[in-house]
């Protein structure tokens, strides 16, 4: 069936979503100096290993739960005044996590931090408010390149700043560092971004999140897509969980090989979002190059056991960045465009709470095969987890085309 468009409002100036897309960079700046040194802010209340863990698992929960809430909400009240309160509230969460007495304390502001951090579909609706859909793929990979870029800085920022021999006093620089970028963040998008929609009180008759969860699993593009988003999220982010371990055992590797390596990826993914997944998308479609992203990340999961030599391991690891790099931007823009505008914020939201569902599943289950089969069962386990993925792709792109043609008599959307 058709859809009806999305209340209009003043169109916001053309540096809109790239501003936004700047507050992300910031965001994730604050993110960055904090996520490395979560072990040793952990280790320094004396918490035990299950603390530790919860530590880091809950902040994943509170954004499973956190994405379509805030979604849904932005699409009935608008996006401005949800990314206010939502970057603000993260801000506050650190500000609190600076002071926090105890681990379990810790746990429980991590949990509230990863509920207001579940903002990234008002962000990905804003951007999808803002721009036509020939190049809304494009806009969605410079998204990932501020996060990237965000995650390169501040791990680096994180390690200078702190003194982990003065106990929990210790982290309280990068903490408060991390809650003064969020709170500025809150400031500019009050003062200078302009909103992307009129309030939609019509958004009302908006299912709650289970049977929106249900109408979505059903859809012919978004259900598949949703799929795609739990099974790639779940093996490369276990994937990632295992890492360290795995080329400690097999090269003798420590903290800073392990470091390097990733701020190499990082910069090879911010690379590819930047300059090459929106004109390769736009030439030859998102749901072909969704596809080729896939099947160079199963080629690289499957081959980097066989590796022989540190190089020859970060290579594996940035050529499998690239291929996610080429894929996961198309994944928004085709959720966006084939979801009723009224409600894309919940829809994309629903596809975020699905990753962060495989980031909590996906690193459990890669140290429990680690451990119990072999250490390299996380790679093989994922490379046939998200071979399927190809197929499911491809699948989505021409019913998502045949939609683009036809919406009266494409899939009907959620």
């Amino acid at each position: 069936m058709s859809v009806s468009s999305p209340p209009e409002a003043p169109a916001p100036p053309p540096w809109a979503a790239l501003s936004l897309i700047g507050i992300i960079f910031f965001n994730m700046l604050g993110f960055g100096i904090i996520v490395p040194l979560l072990p040793f802010y952990a280790a320094s209340f004396d918490a035990e290993p299950w603390e530790i863990a919860l530590i880091f698992s809950a902040f994943s929960i509170g954004t499973f739960f956190g994405e379509p809430f805030w979604g849904r909400l932005s699409d009935k009240y608008g996006r401005k005044p949800l990314l206010i309160m939502t970057i603000a509230a993260n801000g506050l969460c650190y500000l609190a996590l600076a002071f926090a007495p105890s681990a379990v304390a810790a746990i429980g502001i991590r949990l509230l931090g990863g509920l207001f951090s579940g903002n990234g579909s008002i962000i990905q609706g804003y951007i999808a408010d803002v721009t036509p859909p020939e190049k809304r793929t494009r806009y969605m990979s410079y998204m990932g390149a501020a996060w990237n870029v965000g995650l390169i800085v501040g791990p680096f920022m994180g390690g200078v700043f702190a003194r982990p021999g003065a106990g929990p006093i210790g982290f309280q620089l990068p903490l408060l560092i991390s809650a003064s970028l969020f709170l500025a963040s809150a400031v500019f998008v009050a003062l200078i971004i302009r909103e992307s929609r009129q309030r939609d009180l019509s958004a009302s008759h908006q299912p709650n999140r289970w049977a929106a969860m249900g109408e979505a699993s059903r859809h012919p593009v978004i259900g598949p897509l949703m799929l795609l988003t739990f099974m790639v999220g779940f093996a490369f982010t276990g994937v990632e969980s295992v890492f360290g371990l795995w080329t400690e055992a097999r090269f003798s590797w420590g903290p800073q090989e392990i470091g390097w390596a990733f701020a190499i990826v990082g910069v090879a993914s911010a690379i590819t979002q930047i300059f090459v997944t929106g004109p390769l998308s736009e030439r030859y479609g998102q749901g072909r190059m969704l596809a080729i992203g896939m099947a160079v990340t199963t080629v690289c999961l499957l081959m980097q056991p066989f590796s022989t030599s540190g190089p020859m391991t970060i290579a594996f690891l940035t050529l499998s960045a690239i291929g996610q790099s080429v894929a996961w931007p198309n994944v928004s823009a085709l959720i966006s465009e084939t979801a009723d505008p009224h409600r894309q914020g919940q829809i994309l939201g629903l596809n975020n709470a699905m990753g962060a569902l495989a980031r909590v599943a996906g690193p459990m289950c890669a140290n429990l095969t680690f451990a119990g089969l072999s250490i390299h069962a996380p790679f093989f386990i994922g490379a046939l987890v998200v071979a399927p993925a190809i197929l499911i792709a491809l699948a989505a792109g021409r019913r998502a085309q045949a939609w683009r043609q036809s919406p009266e008599a494409g899939p009907d959307t959620p």
